[in-house]
């Protein structure tokens, strides 16, 4: 695998990991409650309270709920970035219908340029870069709306309003580069693996006794687990196909821009 296909899709390796993991520290503790050399020794380790497990249980609970928090929040936030983004491109295009055809087509034509760098961007957004045509693209329109020309046709305070809405665009672009580039923090998952692994050797613990029902604890907080982490994981990139925010705003506004 390329370096630039493991940047974009290794939230599915760490997924994988998350998961072999977790089932591979579940055989591990069977085969440890059922080897002939330790089986007595961890007999005399009985007794332990069946509360116990919520004191860890609840702290592995809480800290996986505010890592999958975190992940959802940045998704939501790209989610909104995209169509305030498309937004602002729809309002610059209605306050310049009134500039004279000649520069009106040159606002048009930067506008359509900009959406178009803007919906190519995805594919780098699922590599945590950003499209440096993006930047130039909205520069260009800025410094077009900005002319003398855009101020004589439609007055001082309709340009101001046009400015606003082509800083918000580069607002909001900049907000979905940053949010692409959010990745796995090696510290909080360490923490939250250090924690589901605690939990997991007190449910064994608690049943030490009944090696059946150790069995069916330990696979059943497994299967709770394991998947859950996954499944925040894999959200990690909010731009990342398939679950990822897509460019449908962007390019309806595209799609009108061009149409006409």
């Amino acid at each position: 695998m390329s370096a630039s296909l493991w940047l974009a899709y290794d939230h599915y390796g760490y997924a994988l990991l998350a998961v072999v993991g977790t089932f591979a520290a579940v055989s591990g503790v069977y085969r440890l409650a059922h080897h002939p050399r330790c089986a007595g020794w961890l007999l005399s380790w009985q007794g332990v309270a069946p509360p116990f497990i919520n004191i860890l249980g609840v702290l592995f609970g809480l800290t996986l709920a505010f890592l999958a928090n975190d992940t959802w929040s940045a998704h939501d936030r790209a989610i909104r970035a995209v169509y305030r983004e498309a937004d602002a491109m729809r309002t610059t295009l209605a306050l310049s219908q009134n500039v004279p055809a000649p520069l009106a087509s040159q606002v048009r034509g930067a506008l359509a340029q900009y959406a178009q760098a803007s919906v190519d961007e995805w594919g780098w957004l699922a590599q945590r870069t950003a499209n440096p045509a993006v930047a130039d693209r909205a520069d260009a329109l800025l410094t077009l709306i900005a002319s003398a020309g855009v101020r004589e046709a439609l007055g001082a305070n309709v340009q101001t309003l046009l400015l606003d809405q082509i800083v918000t665009m580069r607002d909001e672009r900049d907000q979905r580069v940053t949010l692409s580039q959010t990745h796995v923090n090696p510290l909080k998952w360490l923490g939250m693996a250090f924690l589901g692994l605690l939990t997991l050797l007190s449910v064994a613990v608690v049943h030490i006794e009944r090696p059946r029902a150790l069995l069916a604890a330990v696979v059943l907080f497994a299967f709770g687990a394991a998947p859950t982490a996954a499944i925040v994981l894999i959200q990690g990139n909010p731009f990342l196909a398939p679950v990822g925010v897509t460019s449908a705003p962007l390019q309806a506004v595209l799609n009108g821009l061009t149409a006409r």
